[in-house]
């Protein structure tokens, strides 16, 4: 018989072999990415803050096209036939991952060229309850809202883009480094913005549950009204529950986003009022798609400027 030591190293070879295999696949696919000569190269996006991210990234080198807008969320979107066409004459395709773009995700995941930029990200630095999420996510895909995970989807853009561009190389070096740089500046200025909220205070509430990683990062407990995914509505007991939750808490604001709904949040509101505390809607956030095309906040570093300076306001009882 197996002696446990030897037992527990073999249970966990099973474990840690299909995450091997897979950051293995991963990183194969970028190595087995051919050439083109075309410049700009035809990029497409998902979401319009990995959008940016590539642009950023890419500079006048590729001409990109995200396929989902503002206030569109990728958990619900469906690609059209002429999305599908894009996908197919792209060089290159970027998306989130981590089953962000459900309806999409076995599309992209077939395609060749197809690069989640997730996957740059070790998987020990992601958040998974020990219950799980349920359904497909093993994971919570909302890594954006830490920004030193963000930052390290930019070397997995660079090295894409090289991979198939070479002359390029040194251009994409010098635009990830100077965007690297200016991520770095964007995490110091997040963390002094919500030093000014006192502790007790550091609570946020959401649409849905896409701010885990920011709160873990700078030091605030969140609560969604829906889970990760915004497939299954909220039910009466879910704003019953949320209710009652920052009456006990005397919380002052909770926050709207873009891309949900927001009369499930407006039921919230009533019901916290009705149980006699005045609780106030602190803010619309971006949350799972930047703004519109030609606002600060389309950029990804502007979207998080926006939703830290919204949340510090909301939580002080401030007016923006």
């Amino acid at each position: 018989m197996m002696d446990k030591q030897r037992w527990l190293s073999v249970l966990s070879l099973l474990i840690l072999t299909p995450c091997l295999f897979q950051a293995r696949a991963q990183q194969d696919k970028i190595a087995q990415l051919q050439p083109v000569q075309q410049i700009p190269l035809q990029i497409v996006a998902t979401v319009n803050f990995v959008t940016d991210l590539v642009q950023q990234v890419g500079g006048n080198r590729v001409r990109v096209e995200g396929l989902m807008g503002a206030g569109v969320d990728p958990h619900l979107y469906k690609a059209s036939a002429g999305d599908v066409r894009k996908l197919q004459q792209a060089h290159l395709i970027f998306y989130a991952g981590l089953h962000l773009e459900g309806k999409m995700v076995e599309l992209l995941e077939r395609l060749p060229r197809a690069i989640a930029v997730s996957d740059a990200i070790p998987r020990e630095r992601l958040i998974r309850p020990p219950g799980g999420f349920g359904g497909q996510y093993t994971y919570d895909p909302h890594v954006w809202f830490d920004v030193t995970l963000w930052k390290l989807t930019v070397t997995r853009v660079q090295d894409a883009l090289s991979q198939i561009d070479p002359v390029g190389a040194a251009y994409y070096r010098a635009n990830a480094a100077a965007y690297g740089r200016r991520l770095e500046q964007l995490d110091a200025f997040i963390r002094q913005q919500i030093a000014q909220v006192p502790a007790q205070q550091r609570v946020m509430i959401t649409a849905h549950d896409a701010f885990a990683y920011f709160g873990r990062r700078y030091g605030l407990e969140v609560r969604g009204l829906q889970g990760v995914s915004t497939v299954s509505e909220a039910g009466t007991r879910d704003v019953q529950q949320l209710a009652d939750f920052i009456v006990q808490r005397r919380i002052r604001a909770v926050f709207v986003e873009s891309s949900v709904p927001q009369r499930a949040m407006g039921a919230v509101v009533a019901a916290v009022r009705a149980r006699g505390w005045n609780v106030a809607v602190g803010g619309q956030l971006f949350s799972d798609a930047a703004g519109n095309p030609g606002t600060p906040e389309s950029t990804y570093v502007g979207m998080m400027e926006h939703n830290v300076r919204t949340i510090v306001s909301g939580l002080l009882g401030r007016q923006l």
